[in-house]
């Protein structure tokens, strides 16, 4: 079975073994190219890590092989040639085989140095996302042949829809695209040089560009697929390069296919070199129902398989044997994972009843084409994803703005998202998603255009709310003082505690929080004068600011100071 192990400071992914040349052929052209391989493309690959800089920056163990192939996530020339260099040093068993890298084609320094240490070097399309990449190599490595043969008759039941697209093509002799409601690719056939503009630009981009989008709008393609239940042939385009298609809708196997309704998804299938096979039709007739399962398996997880999703999150309270668990969801034990906490903008805002299917439906579809093994679970007013073998920051929060920027655009919905990464495995889901509520409960109206963040980016919010929620639940930590200059200022419709705010927030620069308050400095030191006798406190003593900052801010905090 395949796993996620540690080796130096990454987590490799392993699986079964498959040549470079064969898992090259998974990818479409303009995704990944080889631009030079050392050694040949016959080279095994059964271990694949994820990297960044600092990972680079470590000592590599010259007893311990490496993973074989490395994806410099945001890792400039400069760097990967420097770790070549030291790569080029160690023993060959040990050395990685090939490395994906956006830098490839730029820099003719990384070329000659990945040479000289015998590594393959790949180039990874500048768009393309590292989160679409990294999961197509661990469905390879899952199923190493997979992708290299399809049956002769028929279509198989798929274990994802990335095998069905692989399996429509074969019959089909198209291109294929799977996409969900929204246009977004959801799974794909790989392709050579054949693939149009549009087909291209679509997975990069993971949404069909909107001006092909607005030709089919015109011809009436959606609506067409909406009504009727069968193969639409949509002709070539050549304004924008585009190749003739096949498009059917997909629906969840719950609905009356007779009847039109909601699409769940579409399959797309271009034209290559050529035509259609005369069985295409009936191929994607089949496809459609499998594909509709699929999803419906997706959307519609059993309840008891929700129940074991929040158990671990420790939602349905505690003491579980978490490897039961993870065995139930077939989830893996070791290795790093990640945890991403969402919720609606504001403190108090709550996700409507109505809108609570859908968020789970959205959110799950999104994370299994981003991991497989993903599990999603709305608990209360939040949902939360978890991402078995997942560490780097960069990539996983990548995912996580697309998903909260898609929600807003697509359903007007305004998320914010906290992200626990790397915890050091999904043993420590519960503590994570107890850490990304922290985040999420401190920045609702601290910092309400914080969309996307950790606690390590946000610990002053943070810690700083906590600090005040104590003091808001114990009397006694409270300062009588406040009430008195409250009480002042109610009745005589002054405005000390507002100065007092402005003047603590210039760091005690009279004429700068003067300026804030648009008052004479002299009037600003009046009534700051006026609040010290009143409150007998001395805000040139540093003890004295701080406890009365701290109280004030518990105040704006209750929305009982502006």
């Amino acid at each position: 079975m395949p796993n996620t192990q540690r080796s130096h400071s990454s987590a490799a992914y392993v699986g079964e073994p498959v040549t470079l040349r064969e898992l090259l052929s998974a990818f479409d052209l303009g995704l990944a190219e080889l631009v030079d391989a050392p050694v040949g493309d016959a080279v095994m690959i059964s271990s694949a890590a994820l990297v960044e800089s600092d990972d680079l920056s470590e000592e590599i163990d010259p007893n311990s092989p490496m993973p074989d192939l490395y994806l410099h996530v945001g890792v400039n020339a400069r760097d990967a040639v420097r770790w070549l260099a030291r790569v080029s040093r160690q023993r060959p068993e040990i050395r990685p085989k090939a490395v994906m890298s956006k830098a490839a084609t730029k820099s003719s320094d990384l070329q000659t140095a990945a040479r000289i240490a015998g590594v393959a070097l790949i180039a990874v399309h500048p768009k393309a996302r590292w989160d679409q990449v990294f999961p197509l190599i661990e469905r390879i490595l899952d199923r190493p042949h997979s992708h290299v043969t399809a049956p002769e008759d028929t279509l198989a039941n798929p274990g994802d829809l990335f095998d069905l697209a692989l399996d429509i093509a074969h019959h089909t002799g198209g291109i294929v695209s799977i996409e969900d409601a929204q246009s977004h690719v959801l799974a794909y056939s790989p392709t050579s040089d054949v693939a149009d503009q549009v087909r291209t630009l679509s997975i990069l981009e993971r949404e069909c560009p909107r001006d092909y989008l607005q030709t089919l709008q015109e011809l009436d393609v959606f609506g067409r697929l909406r009504k009727y239940d069968d193969v639409i042939e949509v002709p070539a385009y050549d304004k924008l390069g585009i190749q003739p298609r096949l498009v059917i809708g997909i629906r969840r196997t719950s609905e009356d296919r007779s009847a039109p309704g909601a699409l769940a998804g579409t399959i797309w299938v271009q034209r290559g070199n050529t035509p259609f096979a005369p069985e295409a039709p009936d191929v994607l007739r089949g496809a459609a129902v499998i594909a509709g399962r699929v999803i419906s398996q997706i959307l519609s997880a059993p309840s008891n398989e929700e129940r074991l999703i929040q158990r671990l999150f420790a939602a349905r309270g505690g003491g579980d044997d978490i490897a039961t668990l993870a065995s139930a969801l077939n989830l893996p034990m070791t290795g790093p994972a990640a945890v991403i906490g969402f919720a609606l903008t504001g403190s108090g805002a709550t996700i409507p009843a109505t809108e609570v299917p859908r968020l789970n439906t959205m959110l799950q579809l999104h994370a299994s084409s981003f991991r497989h093994d993903s599990v999603a679970a709305i608990i209360g007013d939040r949902a939360y994803v978890l991402f078995p073998g997942y560490q780097s920051v960069s990539s996983v929060s990548a995912w996580t703005r697309q998903v909260v920027e898609q929600f807003e655009a697509k359903r007007s919905i305004t998320l914010r998202a906290a992200i626990a990464i790397p915890i050091p495995s999904i043993a420590h889901a519960a503590q994570a998603r107890q850490e990304v509520d922290r985040v999420l409960n401190a920045t609702a109206d601290a910092f309400p255009e914080l969309r996307v963040t950790t606690l390590a980016q946000s610990r002053t919010a943070v810690l700083l709310g906590e600090i005040l929620d104590l003091i808001a639940q114990q009397p006694s930590l409270r300062d009588p003082r406040l009430g008195a200059l409250l009480d002042y200022d109610a009745k005589h419709a002054s405005a000390l505690c507002e100065s007092a705010v402005a003047y603590l927030a210039a760091h005690g620069e009279v004429r700068s929080a003067a300026k804030t308050l648009q008052v004479h400095p002299n009037t600003l030191r009046y009534r700051l004068r006026r609040l010290e006798d009143i409150a007998g406190i001395d805000l040139t003593d540093a003890a004295d600011r701080l406890l009365f900052e701290l109280q004030l801010a518990l105040l704006r905090q209750q929305g009982k100071v502006d």
